[in-house]
């Protein structure tokens, strides 16, 4: 799955925005913000008004968090 491939064959399944949010805890803000800057899957429009995101893709971001430095530094670095 790490090349982008499903595991099984077929269609991937899609999440909504609502879906997202209540499979990760973080704020919509939040959500938008690192998937500009690269650190959460960018979702995919289907149509004009929906954006969806693959559910692997959230998944695969989720084993990377689990491999996160815990003595990162927190916030915005001091200028």
């Amino acid at each position: 799955m790490e090349d982008g491939t499903p595991d099984r064959p077929g269609p991937r399944r899609m999440l909504s925005e609502a879906q997202v949010l209540a499979i990760v805890p973080i704020s919509r803000t939040t959500l938008f913000r690192l998937a500009k800057s690269g650190r959460f899957p960018k979702g995919t429009y289907i149509s004009p008004n929906r954006r969806v995101w693959y559910e692997d893709e959230i998944v695969d971001w989720q084993r990377l968090v689990d491999e996160f430095n815990p003595r990162r530094g927190r916030g915005r670095r001091q200028r």
